[in-house]
């Protein structure tokens, strides 16, 4: 049926096809079949005698024949634009609207009273994929019910690239752009950009579409906050929903708070905006959620890019459970706080491991429930992850002890910077916090106080604020403001702070009555939180989590001059090459133990795996930080090593740090022995007791313990950057160009499909270019084993030693070379990233290029990254090395063949990865092999001669290989490794490169 729908070719009127989609949908899992069949109707009537060709819930589908370009499809649009408004005019709903032939699909929103395409799918007559057009078409309809919130599902029913996340997304767009100039959008558009601003970590830009974004994403938070402990959404009001009204009469705050994205309830068309979102998310049969699918929810609302510039990488449930039920050891003791609580992971274990410790104590659920969001606190940056943090912290908390009687709670978890990027101190005084609402309809700047002693206790602050903001908000003489005496009596104010409460009420019902809102006590309640921690009497036993990962090198220009500022102060930076290596990661460990744990206060983090042993964190590993307003010293308890887990917990390879805050001045480095978790891990494993059984422990030295570096180290050096290559790299022009004359050759740009943007879009160069200036050049892809693949060509402007690139240089003595070097230097500039270097300067980066000029006789190459170590002899002096290999001098060939034996044995690679660089595996071979104790070959050493002599009968051996022309040189790397497994040398070399530098 679906091949027949989707043939344009086949002779069918309208009719036909409109009765085929219609059998279409009964036949798939929309919902509709059974007592649901009379919800498609065929020629619905639209007035005026138009009739809707189907119509499905809300959404109407117009079938066409065809759907030509042009003006039949324009026609097209506005028939279906009039039936969609229609019904939108009619029903108070918003409606949505698909035109299709079979083949084609469009979905479309009204915006105004016309239709603005959304997204479109495409069947294939011949091999129809039915699965992908239910996809699509469910996130229009709408109208399935009771679906499983598997992982699976929710990623495709509700993240980013699904049709429902697109039509909704479109929709607010829409509402957005009619409605910002309106005074309460405008404000919390602004309050939301100073806050986010106030921490450089989010890359952060006042952007309307990151707005809409954020929006959308937290009233989705919002609906599924209710959804999740068993509330019908569909029987809410849109402003009790985004405003948290049903769980203030629970008395459970903190949820669901009036706060930036509160404005789709407060414009025209924002009712039907969360109708429509509503409808969507409540296709699910959210109590059957398992914890862990807010964390799917949010990667697949939040792009991994965007997770990336955050430096956002999520801990596995089974990881997360281990190190709480490690590091809180005295649950009803400890107060725990995660800085950086993401979706909730790390919030959940600790909530339930307090609660079981309560259980076992028998502490009535009152008490337990008051105590547990004093004992248990998360913190994030952003917007999304806190609104999912909230209700994870729910499900821990559990749907029955939630039912059962209790008193009031408050979910502690805040929108803040915990880095304190720019230190908030200025919002407390001696005896009050105070944050600024701006300047009144007078001009006179109106502050919002409260006494500080309110904040001791969080949910009862929480009470005095929301209270104070809905009675601004209720009808009222706008001269005489209400009676706040039986709110003071209520929630038993003393006398002594009842002044300063009833000045904050007022200047609140002037805000209100200025159209700016009752965001404040939101803003206030998140914003203040952080810096409460960092006071003396309020720090925390336990600190925990896993902190952003953001490279140096990934932070734009603002961030990381402060980065470097904060770094320096505390003896963090490490400079010159380490420079692009630092982390933010270390940084937020190092901040959030100076501010918010208590001396002898205990912490385990999550973290990059180069942390254990790498140079550029050596200061973080010494546990001493030297900061003028709070030098902070840390007693590194161990650390768990986990990057041979296999599956990869996480993008990179990762570690987990233990430790207490030291007294000042008795730091305790971190130990030079690590557990090393190794293991493959079951697609199943969520609970600690199902991933504990797949891991092997033992305690290891780590990488670079205990190691005397080879003198080699010095003498290697890095090759040139040739980039980007289609300005350099050449092959022959199999034009034809006649009478080039001797010494010049036609060349042009040789392409791969390895290019990335812009390049690879770019057309290639082309032009005739003096023979002595393409030189040979040696690439990661020409090196194997003991050998080297013929060399590719690139255009170089070298004269002798020196390039040719700047002024008074003799580049333009050569017509050729000029031309073609004036071509490159205008490409270059009209699409490189950044204006920071000329071409000249990128070709020559860091003399990479000239210094190898002139070249010696024989030099020995390897490979700068790979899962093995290759090596092998270069003989040709005209040869220039690329930066995916690494070269030194060698004085006579049996040095090379002594150098060659070393380094491509598989103990060589063994013994080097613990020490290389990695991302999730060990693959950057750099300069870390010469850490290893690689002896200067010495011709009068028995041992070394040996091994030279072996070398050199392997590089004979593999120069005799039949190797393919054509094939990878990864595969060609791998028969090479394959063929000297069996080869007579290969374990004499094996013993004696273990023993030599074990």
């Amino acid at each position: 049926m679906l091949a027949r729908i989707a043939d344009r070719r086949a002779a069918r009127s309208e009719a036909t096809l409109q009765s085929d989609i219609r059998q279409l949908l009964l036949a798939g899992d929309f919902g509709l079949s059974g007592c649901h069949l009379d919800d498609i109707d065929l020629e619905a009537p639209a007035g005026g005698g138009r009739r809707i060709d189907i119509e499905v819930g809300y959404t109407i589908i117009e079938v066409k024949r065809g759907l030509q370009t042009g003006r039949p499809l324009r026609d097209a649009e506005r028939q279906l634009a009039g039936y969609v408004w229609s019904r939108c005019m009619e029903s108070g709903q918003r409606y949505v609207g698909i035109l299709t032939d079979g083949a084609t699909w469009r979905a479309y929103h009204l915006t105004g009273d016309e239709l603005t395409l959304v997204d479109t799918h495409t069947v294939a007559a011949t091999r129809p994929d039915g699965l992908a057009l239910f996809y699509w078409l469910e996130g229009v309809l709408a109208t399935s019910q009771r679906v499983r919130p598997a992982p699976g599902e929710v990623a495709r029913r509700l993240g980013a690239q699904s049709t429902s996340h697109k039509l909704d997304r479109a929709a607010l767009a829409a509402l957005y752009a009619e409605h910002e100039r309106l005074p309460t959008v405008e404000l919390k558009r602004k309050l939301w950009a100073e806050l986010l601003d106030s921490a450089l970590g989010t890359q952060f830009v006042d952007d309307p579409d990151l707005f809409v974004e954020h929006t959308l994403l937290m009233n989705s938070a919002y609906i599924i906050a209710h959804l999740v402990v068993g509330i019908d959404a569909l029987e809410l009001q849109p402003q009790d929903l985004i405003t948290g009204q049903r769980f203030d009469q629970a008395r459970i705050l903190g949820v669901v708070e009036h706060d930036f994205f509160g404005w789709t309830t407060e414009v025209p068309g924002g009712r039907e905006f969360i109708q429509g979102l509503t409808r969507r998310l409540a296709r699910f049969d959210w109590l059957r959620a398992d914890h862990d699918i807010l964390k799917v929810l949010y990667e697949s609302m939040i792009g991994p890019e965007t997770r990336k510039r955050m430096g956002e990488y999520y801990t596995p449930d089974w990881l997360a459970e281990h190190i709480v039920d490690t590091v809180v050891t005295d649950p009803l003791r400890q107060r725990v706080l995660d800085p950086a609580c993401g979706s909730g992971t790390f919030l959940f274990h600790a909530v339930r491991r307090y609660l079981a410790a309560a259980d076992m104590a028998d502490v009535p659920l009152d008490a337990a429930l008051t105590q547990l969001t004093h004992h248990v606190v998360g913190v994030d940056l952003h917007p999304v992850a806190v609104a999912l943090a909230r209700v994870t912290y729910l499900l821990a908390i559990g749907h029955q002890r939630l039912t059962d009687q209790r008193g009031a709670i408050t979910i502690p978890v805040y929108l803040g910077d915990s880095m304190q990027w720019r230190e908030r101190r200025d919002l407390f005084t001696e005896e009050h916090v105070r944050i600024s609402a701006g300047y009144n309809a007078s001009a006179v700047e109106e502050w919002l106080r409260f006494p500080k002693t309110l904040l001791d206790e969080p949910s009862r602050f929480d009470q005095i604020v929301s209270g104070l903001a809905g009675i601004a908000a209720k009808p009222r003489d706008p001269n005489n403001p209400p009676s706040l005496a039986a709110f003071f009596h209520h929630l038993q104010i003393r006398a002594d702070d009842q002044p300063m409460i009833r000045g904050t009420f007022e200047a609140m019902c002037r805000l209100h009555d200025e159209g700016r809102d009752h965001i404040w006590s939101y803003y206030l309640r998140n914003l203040a939180r952080p810096v409460w921690f960092a006071m003396d009497d309020n720090r925390v036993d336990v600190l925990i989590g896993n902190p952003p990962w953001l490279s140096y090198r990934h932070m734009p220009t603002g961030m990381q001059a402060m980065f470097k500022k904060l770094c320096s102060d505390r003896g963090l930076w490490r400079g010159n090459q380490f420079a692009t290596q630092q982390d933010l990661s270390t940084l937020f460990v190092v901040r959030t133990i100076q501010q918010y744990l208590r001396d002898g206060g205990a912490f385990a983090f999550v973290l990059p795996n180069a942390v254990l042993d790498r140079e550029h964190f050596e200061a973080f590993r010494s546990g001493r930080y030297t900061d003028e307003t709070e030098p902070t010293d840390v007693a590194f308890t161990g650390s768990w090593d986990l990057r041979r887990l296999r599956p990869h917990p996480f993008p990179r390879g990762a570690s987990v740090v233990f430790g207490n805050k030291a007294a000042t001045g008795s730091p305790h480095r971190l130990p030079s022995v690590t557990e090393r978790w190794t293991g493959r891990l079951g697609a199943d494993a969520r609970r600690w007791k199902q991933a504990a059984p797949s891991i092997n422990r033992e305690l290891v030295p780590l990488g670079g313990a205990y190691l005397a570096e080879s003198p080699y180290k010095a003498h290697v050096h890095n090759g040139a950057t040739i980039f980007p290559k289609i300005l350099f790299f050449v092959e022959a022009d199999p034009g034809g160009r006649l009478g080039l004359g001797v010494g010049r050759h036609a060349v042009r740009s040789a392409r791969s499909n390895m290019e990335n943007p812009p390049w690879k879009d770019l057309p290639a160069l082309e032009g005739v270019v003096e023979s002595e200036f393409i030189r040979p050049v040696l690439l990661g892809e020409t090196l194997l084993p003991y050998r080297i693949l013929p060399a590719k060509k690139a255009v170089l402007p070298l004269d002798g030693s020196i390039l040719m690139t700047g002024s008074g240089s003799r580049l333009d003595y050569y017509f050729g070379l000029a031309e073609w070097w004036r071509k490159a230097e205008a490409t270059w500039e009209a699409h490189r990233s950044s204006a920071r270097l000329t071409l000249g300067e990128q070709l020559n980066f860091r003399r990479k290029l000239t210094a190898q000029l002139p070249a010696p006789p024989l030099r020995l190459a390897y490979s700068a990254s790979g899962m093995h170590v290759a090596a092998a002899i270069v003989d040709d002096p005209a040869a220039i090395i690329e930066h995916a290999l690494y070269y030194c001098t060698i004085d006579s060939r049996a040095e090379g063949h002594y150098l060659s034996a070393i380094l491509n044995s598989p103990a060589l690679t063994t013994l080097a990865r613990p020490l290389m660089s990695y991302s999730k595996d060990e693959r950057h071979i750099d300069k870390h092999v010469w850490k290893l104790p690689i002896p200067r070959y010495d011709d009068a050493d028995r041992t070394h001669r040996r091994l030279s002599e072996l070398g050199q009968d392997q590089c004979q051996f593999v120069a005799g290989l039949d190797l393919e022309e054509g094939r990878s040189f990864v595969t060609l790397r791998r028969r090479i490794r394959v063929a000297l497994a069996g080869h007579s040398a290969t374990a004499e070399i094996e013993a004696t490169v273990m023993e030599m530098l074990s």
